[in-house]
């Protein structure tokens, strides 16, 4: 008998166990224009970034009883199409929510699926705030070393803002990335694939708008 499911606002893969107030980057456009260790826990650079991509799974898997998919279709159907961005339990990933800013743009990305690649646009509409999941016995993200009073984990709300005209495949994304590392181009040391198992990854503007741009191309 299958387990009984309960229903959850959002959740990441199991990988992803993965201030100044000014954003310095353009005004966002959704149009393109032209290992827990002690180092772990620290920032993972001194670099802002503005852009950025977070994964999740859209088809269904159970832990603990409850089933952790969540879509960007999953999103789209939430008041407001609004959500937290909650079960991070990695430390850079953590730190880059920590930088995120209201109104920043993120690529939504589905993984841990037959394939995974990007589906559309979120935005950050709050930044980073205490994620309660954390100090929750019957969460699957349930942390006993979290403590109240210094709570290790943190979490964003994102808004769904639109599909892509193409879903952006991630094979697709790994023969420009080859590409770009023998001849130079953006994607030469995107995170997307050189971290490939991170599930919050930061993307400079360089780098989120060849990206974009890729949805007005035919498919290699």
């Amino acid at each position: 008998m299958p387990p009984k499911k309960k229903v959850r606002k959002r959740t990441i893969n199991s990988d992803g166990n993965a201030e100044d107030k000014v954003d310095s980057c353009p005004k966002p456009s959704l149009k393109r224009k032209a290992s827990s260790s002690v180092e772990a826990s620290k920032e993972s650079s001194t670099e802002q970034y503005c852009r950025w991509l977070m994964k999740s799974e859209p088809e269904s898997r159970f832990q603990k009883g409850i089933d952790v998919k969540f879509g960007i279709e999953d999103l789209k159907a939430l008041p407001n199409q609004t959500s937290c961005w909650d079960g991070i339990r990695n430390y850079q990933a953590r730190n880059f929510m920590r930088q995120m800013k209201e109104g920043q743009l993120v690529f939504f990305y589905h993984s841990n699926c037959k394939e995974p690649g990007i589906v559309g646009i979120m935005k950050i509409v709050k930044e980073a705030y205490v994620d309660h999941t954390q100090f929750d016995k019957k969460d699957v993200h349930f942390d006993a070393s979290s403590k109240q009073e210094n709570p290790k984990w943190s979490m964003v709300d994102v808004q769904y803002q639109r599909m892509l005209k193409r879903f952006l495949p991630l094979a697709e994304l790994k023969q420009y990335h080859l590409q770009h590392r023998a001849k130079g181009g953006p994607l030469k040391d995107a995170m997307l694939l050189t971290r490939i198992r991170l599930s919050v990854q930061a993307l400079t503007t360089a780098q989120f708008d060849f990206i974009l741009s890729l949805e007005d191309q035919e498919p290699l």
